[in-house]
């Protein structure tokens, strides 16, 4: 059987201000009506003999992981919760260990949650020339055949099947590189490589023996562990022992934190491929890309007769070759080529688009700043809906919630704010102390300092609320939870 592994732990750092640390780009909408997670999950239907997918996510993203699958369908998920980020070899490590007590020893297949491929029937025919490679105790890789010299991706050499001279005619006729790999075949990997200059990455190019890295991967969990027991074995023995002191939470399973905070930080690049022998490649001419930067969305995307990409309340006059984004407001471009903006209700970003990779450093100044734009929107996720900051003064601050239909908020205290409810919109049932009634649209009720409260949406639409909250501190940690049915009582205070 077929074991799909996906992984859904990454921030996607260089598509800030849009993915943050909370609300990361594969639980975005980027390139379609469905999430970069969902399109991952979906992209598996119509493949035989395959198991239900295991998800490794981060344990701040478990909630909107699982409603997202839920949406489309998938009720009863396999979702492990990261205490902390260790990159991808770790992760996997986990999968496989899990993989072994659980099954006879599947092939897994090893996906980022935030990848596009366009071309589903493609990516199977592909799984499937992979697969006896795979069942056979071949490590295989997914190698994405190049179609311009990028530099933002890494690569990986291969070693050209023999090539008649009737194949090499028709390569050249058709101006392709007489090496270039053949869709439906397997090829030995001479080696993986870093992400070239754009000098090398034309040459990388022009010799047609090199793919670009996808990051997807498929082998026995028996050999990955082989494997990673050769050359990394501190990872392997740190994730058995956080898989043996894992424990469930509600529908979800939680890795062991202390020994997992102990494993090393790898790729399974790094860990496992470079060194491994028997390293096979499968091309993949799928409509492949990471969306890991801003220029690499519009490449993906479809551009107007001038080149751009328009999302979202935008004009431009004389504006090419761009992507232009708005969220909140009109957003008005003028005169420019080749760039980028990017408009979210806390900040906006302005780049030209062959630096686009260099996001990242705006994202370390941000983070060696403290700032909160980094981590979390102006419209925060909470397992019952979502709230967003609408005003702030001193001793103040006014919320919007929207909180799901049939969900409901902890019964909690805090020790140095009241709170002012109005119901906008829906039916809520607030317990107030010892005190439990319903509220209505443009009713209202008050919480004193220091009283237990409640807030429920009985209805079947979304309860919008306008909070208003007063008091001596602010912050979302002061808080006491007593009940919650999405088990945070122990955890850290966070709304």
């Amino acid at each position: 059987m077929l074991l799909p592994i996906i992984l859904s732990g990454g921030t996607g750092s260089r598509l800030w201000p849009l993915s943050r640390e909370l609300y990361p780009k594969q639980l975005h909408c980027l390139n379609g009506e469905e999430t970069l997670l969902q399109q991952t999950v979906n992209r598996l239907r119509g493949l035989e003999n395959i198991l239900p997918p295991l998800i490794v996510c981060n344990t701040e993203h478990r909630f909107m992981v699982a409603e997202q699958l839920r949406q489309i369908g998938i009720d009863d998920p396999s979702i492990y919760l990261e205490p902390v980020g260790r990159n991808t070899a770790p992760a996997t490590a986990i999968a496989a260990l899990v993989a072994r007590c659980s099954a006879d020893d599947p092939v897994l297949l090893v996906m980022p949650a935030d990848h596009e491929i366009k071309d589903k029937d493609t990516f199977h025919t592909a799984i499937t020339t992979a697969r006896p490679a795979a069942e056979q105790g071949s490590l295989v890789t997914f190698g994405v055949t190049p179609n311009r010299p990028e530099t933002g991706y890494g690569y990986i050499k291969f070693t050209p099947e023999h090539q008649s001279p009737r194949q090499r005619r028709r390569l050249t006729n058709h101006g392709l590189p007489i090496t270039a790999p053949q869709a439906h075949t397997i090829h030995s990997v001479d080696s993986f490589v870093e992400k070239p200059d754009k000098p090398t990455a034309e040459a990388y190019l022009q010799s047609g023996d090199y793919l670009w890295n996808s990051g997807i991967f498929m082998f026995r969990a028996s050999r990955y562990l082989q494997e990673l027991e050769k050359s990394q074995p501190s990872i392997l023995n740190c994730c058995r022992r956080a898989l043996a002191e894992s424990s469930i939470d509600l529908d979800f399973i939680r890795i062991g934190e202390n020994a997992f905070k102990q494993c090393p930080s790898d790729s399974i690049d790094y860990a496992v491929m470079e060194k491994a022998s028997d390293v096979v490649v499968v091309p993949l001419d799928a409509g492949w890309s990471d969306i890991g930067s801003w220029d690499a969305l519009w490449s993906a995307g479809k551009q107007d007769q001038q080149g751009n990409q328009l999302r979202g309340d935008v004009v431009v006059s004389n504006v090419k070759n761009s992507y232009v984004a708005s969220e909140s407001r009109l957003v008005a471009a003028l005169g420019l080529d080749n760039h980028i903006i990017v408009e979210t209700p806390d900040a906006v970003l302005v780049a030209n688009k062959t630096h686009a990779q260099e996001v990242k450093n705006i994202v370390a100044q941000l983070k060696q700043a403290g700032r909160e734009e980094l981590v979390v929107h102006k419209r925060v996720y909470r397992p019952w809906g979502s709230y967003q900051g609408v005003d702030q003064g001193e001793r103040f601050q006014v919320k919007r919630l929207i909180v799901n239909p049939g969900a409901k908020l902890s019964l909690q205290l805090h020790h140095k704010r009241a709170e002012h409810w109005v119901v906008v919109c829906g039916t809520a049932q607030v317990t107030v102390g010892d005190e439990t009634f319903a509220l209505k649209p443009d009713q209202s009720t008050y919480i004193p300092i220091g009283t237990k409260h409640q807030l429920e949406n009985t209805g079947n639409e979304p309860l919008h609320i306008i909070e208003v909250q007063s008091g001596s501190y602010l912050g979302e940690d002061d808080i006491v939870r007593f009940e919650d049915q999405y088990g945070r009582v122990d955890e850290p205070p966070v709304a």
